[in-house]
């Protein structure tokens, strides 16, 4: 089931009237309990208006996408463009777009990420991807999504392959490789197909407009009168600890 809410509605209309094109199904609004307006393939039992037909002797929604054939075009220029950009290796980019969507810039997955690199349509909205399906801008935005993993986890690209499958907030939650076998799966295998670092270390600005902020160390400082003050403040104090 493919449900978009208003928060990202600009890239979930955009996916709908691409992804209804040749093969769709119909597509109905309704009014979630929070008052968002939401847009999905089925209604579920909910209260809904079709916004969307199905074309006559069109195959399922997604079945001719969630298991992509290889896609024969070259988009080396633009992984090469957004590889020099965010000061990513091309061979790492060329390695999730082959795990991702096998090259198929068109690929939609049951989870409803989309285009060449799968962005979720959360992910393509904070990236501002507005087509996810344009395969210059999938690019682009699924590199600079990948950079801002790389630099959330201190360059190790083990725990970002692993945020990009599995969301950065479940990899936080333990600081590894999450035990979820498919993420798991997915790490190893645009590992075996990249054979580069697996470590990044990064310049604090990339490209015009695009630097993405460095964390700040705070620090637990234990005063003289036992007070307990933290702060982001590199002065010594006594019993201070970095977090």
């Amino acid at each position: 089931m493919l449900r978009f809410c208003m928060h990202v509605i600009v890239i979930a209309l955009v996916a709908l009237l691409l992804y209804a094109s040749p093969a769709s199904s119909d597509i109905y609004k309704y009014i979630d309990e929070n008052g968002v307006s939401c847009y999905t393939d089925a209604p579920v039992g909910k209260k809904t208006v079709k916004v969307l037909k199905e074309k006559k002797g069109a195959t399922k929604q997604g079945e001719a996408y969630r298991q992509p054939a290889a896609d024969t075009r070259d988009y080396s220029a633009y992984v090469e463009q957004a590889a020099s950009k965010y000061e990513i290796e091309p061979e790492l980019i060329k390695a999730v777009i082959k795990a991702e969507s096998n090259g198929n810039h068109r690929a939609v997955s049951s989870k409803g990420a989309m285009g060449l690199m799968q962005l979720m349509p959360s992910t393509a909205y904070d990236m501002n991807v507005i087509n996810p399906f344009n395969p210059e801008e999938n690019i682009e935005g699924g590199t600079r999504y990948l950079r801002f993993l790389l630099e959330k986890f201190n360059g190790d690209l083990t725990l970002a392959l692993a945020a990009y499958n599995a969301g950065p907030k479940t990899v936080e939650k333990y600081m590894t490789v999450p035990p979820i076998s498919e993420t798991k799966q997915y790490v190893k295998k645009i590992l075996s197909i990249f054979k580069g670092k697996g470590n990044y270390g990064f310049t604090e600005s990339v490209g015009q407009g695009n630097t993405i902020p460095q964390p700040v160390p705070i620090y637990r400082v234990v005063l003289e009168d036992g007070t307990v003050l933290f702060t982001n403040s590199s002065y010594t104090k006594t019993g201070k600890v970095r977090f």
